[in-house]
C-alpha cells in the first residue's frame, strides 16, 4: 500500500491513479520545467503531470501476469507509473521524458523509497552519448506535429483554438526548443537541467509569442548545435548495462523474494 497522498485529493483517489508498491514518484513535465502556465491565464493548457516508478505484484515476475505501466488521466491529474523492469529499459534507451525523473529538485519529488533513491543515486550507470539520438528523435518529432498534427484529437478544446489562433502548436515548439537545449546541455556537461533556466522564454514560446520562423529558425540551429555537442561528448558511448541489471536484480530480489 502507498503510504502518501497527492494534494487536493483523498487517499482513495490517490490509489485510484498511483498503483501499490510505488517506490518514486515525482512531478513532471512543466511543473518540473519551471514552464506551467497557472491556470487563471485563458490560454493555460498545462495540466498536473506525474511520473513513477513501481514494483509490480509477485506473480508479474513469477507467473502469468504482465504489468508495463499504469496511466490515468483524472481531473487535472496526468500521470503515468512504469514498472521497474520498463522504466530501466527506458532509461537504458535514453528517453529524454523518463530520464529526467532522476534529475528533479528535490521538491519536485512527491514520494521516494529507499529503492527509489537508490535508483536516482545510479543514474550515472544510464548516462551514454545515446541521449543524442534519443533527444533529437524527440524533437523532431515535435516539429513535425507542431505543424502537421494541428487539431488532432488528443487535443482539447482550448488547445486546438490556440492551433487555430497561431498556425502552429505553440506547445510543440515549446517542447521542440527545450528538448533540443536540454539535450546539448547533458551531452556537454553530463547533467541534464530539467528545471529551466530559460523557462521564461519557453513560457513565451508555449504562449504563442515566437512566429512560426522564428521557431524554426531556432531549432535549426539547435540541431546544429546538438550534432557538434554530441562529438565532442565526453558522456560514455554506452551505459553501464550489467551494473543496471545488478541494480535491477537487487531490487527486486528486496522487494519480492
Amino acid at each position: 500500500m502507498i503510504d502518501f497522498k497527492l494534494n487536493g485529493l483523498t487517499p482513495e483517489e490517490t490509489a485510484m491513479i498511483v498503483p501499490d508498491n510505488t517506490i518514486l514518484l515525482g512531478y513532471v513535465g512543466s511543473i518540473s520545467h519551471g514552464t506551467q502556465i497557472p491556470k487563471m491565464n485563458p490560454d493555460s493548457i498545462d495540466d498536473i503531470d506525474i511520473m513513477g516508478v513501481a514494483i509490480a505484484p509477485r506473480n508479474v515476475y513469477l507467473g502469468l501476469q504482465k504489468f508495463e505501466q499504469k496511466e490515468v488521466k483524472y481531473k487535472e491529474w496526468d500521470s503515468v507509473v512504469y514498472e521497474i523492469k520498463k522504466f530501466f529499459s527506458l532509461l537504458l534507451k535514453q528517453n529524454p521524458n523518463v530520464l529526467g525523473l532522476l534529475w528533479l529538485r528535490q521538491e519536485d519529488y512527491i514520494y521516494k523509497s529507499a529503492e527509489g533513491k537508490e535508483i536516482i543515486d545510479s543514474r550515472d550507470l544510464f548516462m551514454s552519448k545515446q541521449a543524442y539520438h534519443s533527444f533529437v528523435g524527440y524533437a523532431h518529432g515535435q516539429l513535425h506535429r507542431m505543424e502537421h498534427a494541428a487539431c488532432k484529437g488528443y487535443m482539447g478544446q482550448k488547445r486546438k483554438q490556440l492551433v487555430e489562433k497561431f498556425g502552429y502548436d505553440c506547445k510543440n515548439a515549446a517542447h521542440l526548443i527545450r528538448l533540443l537545449r536540454m539535450g546539448i546541455e547533458y551531452l556537454e556537461d553530463g547533467e541534464l537541467h530539467v528545471y529551466r533556466k530559460d523557462a521564461e522564454e519557453i513560457k513565451e514560446i508555449k504562449s504563442g509569442k515566437w512566429s512560426l520562423d522564428k521557431v524554426k529558425h531556432e531549432a535549426d540551429l539547435l540541431f546544429i548545435e546538438a550534432k557538434m555537442a554530441y562529438e565532442r561528448s565526453s558522456l560514455p558511448e554506452q551505459p553501464k548495462y550489467e551494473e543496471a541489471e545488478d541494480l535491477l536484480i537487487n531490487i527486486l530480489e528486496y522487494e519480492i523474494f
